[in-house]
């Protein structure tokens, strides 16, 4: 049975709130520094647009404290704002996230809680917990599209024309290097780069060696046939009807 008169000092409350949420947390306080504002790495961190952010944007925060559980999930507590009794406590944002990943997703907003942390414990586990795992579930699911449309290669095309191969005039500096390090020559007019034909031995040279520095810088080569055409003012032949009717016999 739990002292019905807890210590309701911060770190103290921390500590105590961290024995009672589910999974393994520890709790680390942070000290008041001379009421310097030192602590804006995690406040800028705070995963809120309400009642939390808004304490925040009008009190410099002297100490707080920050529960971290075994997975990363990261709480972050401190004192409301003014003389009202008991605590705020909002999720941290998740480390290494590109910003990207958080477009479009609702902030967790934190709770303010009594100054009992076993009370605490149960409005943090079926209210602030519940929401922060939809919010961070959506954040690191937008981080892996992220990752992986950044890590796939980027695609360039060689088209062929009347037996040379033409390039669209690439926007990367280093690409068009390349291009042109292997007999590609600049078509100012048409933006594009073209590699003469008239050896088929040296062109093939430079198309695989070209191919093999592209594919070290994360560009994959596409060589493609023009689109055919039909000649203007052609219009395609039918082919010959065929009649069910019986044809006539001659007596």
């Amino acid at each position: 049975m739990h002292d019905p008169t807890p210590d309701t000092s911060l770190g103290s409350f921390a500590a105590v709130l961290a024995g009672e949420l589910p999974g393994a947390w520890t709790s680390t306080y942070h000290p008041d520094r001379g009421g310097l504002n030192v602590h804006h790495v995690l406040t800028d961190a705070v995963w809120d647009m309400n009642e939390v952010a808004e304490a925040l944007a009008n009190n410099n925060v002297d100490h707080c404290a920050v529960l971290q559980r075994h997975d990363g999930t990261r709480l972050f507590v401190a004192e409301p704002l003014g003389h009202a009794e008991g605590y705020l406590i909002a999720a941290l944002a998740p480390d290494d996230v590109p910003a990207e990943a958080f477009r479009g997703v609702r902030e967790p907003d934190g709770i303010a809680v009594d100054a009992d942390p076993f009370s605490a414990a149960e409005d943090i586990t079926f209210d602030l917990l519940p929401r922060y795992y939809v919010a961070a579930r959506q954040v690191f699911r937008n981080a892996e599209q992220l990752t992986g449309a950044s890590s796939a290669p980027e695609r360039l095309v060689m088209t062929w024309s009347d037996g040379a191969l033409m390039v669209d005039e690439p926007d990367r500096a280093d690409v068009t290097q390349v291009l042109t390090d292997h007999g590609f020559v600049l078509d100012t007019a048409r933006s594009v780069l073209v590699l003469s034909g008239d050896d088929t031995a040296r062109q093939a040279a430079s198309v695989r060696a070209s191919g093999e520095r592209l594919s070290e810088l994360g560009v994959d080569t596409v060589l493609r046939h023009p689109q055919t055409r039909p000649a203007l003012g052609t219009t395609p032949v039918a082919p010959p009807a065929t009649s069910s009717a019986p044809s006539a016999r001659r007596r």
